[in-house]
């Protein structure tokens, strides 16, 4: 069978885009510093970029225009003539002043004096404005470079869920495990099956989700995630897959999404890991090879074996059957 659209990748990415938002638009520009948060890393380069360097040419015209307008561009080499800003008599200079005046350098080749009242305002406007300017920049810089993404990437999903039986009850089940050293303070896990169906009044639902128990009620769901742990949906009366058999799980369309949140311990911010199981990627009658072992006063985990499975003797059955 082809592989088919899914709703969720298997690296977390959701395969869904927002288009015709017509008025609905201008909302980003409302909440303008997460929308930089959001932009990938060369949207907001390009933009720190930019805005860094226009901003530059806008002031350092102004500081041209006032030594312009006073006429200092010629008469500032005189010695008896006191300019707005010393040693300024092109754009370069001026602009050079205004580097020296925004990053506080003062080289003290460069100043101004007090005979220039609009020189003040301007060196005024230019302090307030810079410090607005790097607040919302480099704070957006910085909280896109200390977003917690990046440590989902150290949180790994079996390639493959398995049904089989655990304590003479079928279950469907999954693997996980953190590749890091450092915790996950409070992982809890979510499951959701994802599969259209049609409501007795005639209604399509081609996404309809419904919530797969992981063990919500015995607190299965709070996870000590030190070790690999395999996650254990277990297949009664209340689950969405009561009346599913080895021969109709060939012939059904369904994807189980996962959900893994977490505290990161070292930064103490949320972050959240996904993936998906499509019904081609769920194996009847198979069991996950152990990856613990035991050595000189250590656990060892074996992670050449994480998405290793082997087949363990399951009715076909469904619970139903």
């Amino acid at each position: 069978r082809r592989e088919r659209q899914r709703f969720v990748d298997k690296n977390g990415r959701c395969n869904v885009q927002h288009g015709n938002l017509g008025g609905e638009s201008s909302r980003y520009l409302s909440d303008l510093f997460t929308t930089l948060v959001d932009l990938k890393w060369r949207w907001n380069l390009l933009i720190f970029l930019l805005t860094y360097t226009v901003a530059w040419l806008v002031m350092a015209s102004m500081w041209w225009g006032i030594a312009y307008m006073r006429g200092d561009l010629h008469q500032a080499h005189g010695d008896s003539y006191s300019p707005c800003v010393a040693n300024v008599y092109n754009f370069p200079s001026a602009f050079l002043f205004f580097i020296e005046t925004e990053a506080t350098i003062g080289y003290g080749h460069r100043y101004i004096t007090e005979r220039c009242p609009e020189g003040i305002v301007l060196f005024l406007f230019q302090s307030l404005l810079g410090s607005v300017v790097d607040a919302f920049l480099i704070g957006c810089m910085f909280i896109k470079m200390s977003q917690p993404k990046k440590r989902a990437e150290t949180l790994m999903f079996s390639r493959a869920a398995v049904i089989s039986q655990r304590d003479d009850k079928l279950c469907l089940m999954f693997r996980v495990g953190n590749l890091r050293n450092s915790h996950m303070v409070s992982a809890q896990i979510r499951c959701k099956l994802i599969k259209s169906r049609q409501t007795p009044e005639g209604e399509f639902l081609p996404l309809d989700q419904c919530e797969l128990d992981v063990g919500f009620g015995t607190g299965a769901d709070q996870l000590f995630l030190v070790s690999p742990l395999t996650i254990c949906h277990e297949i009664n009366s209340e689950s969405p897959f009561f009346c599913l058999s080895q021969r109709s799980l060939r012939s059904e369309q369904f994807e189980i999404v996962v959900i893994l949140e977490g505290i990161v311990e070292t930064t103490g911010m949320t972050c959240q890991a996904r993936t998906s199981y499509t019904e081609d990627e769920v194996l009847w009658g198979h069991r996950f090879l152990p990856v613990m072992s035991l050595e000189d006063g250590f656990f060892r985990v074996d992670y050449s074996q994480f998405h290793a499975t082997f087949e363990v003797p399951t009715p076909p059955y469904s619970v139903k059957e």
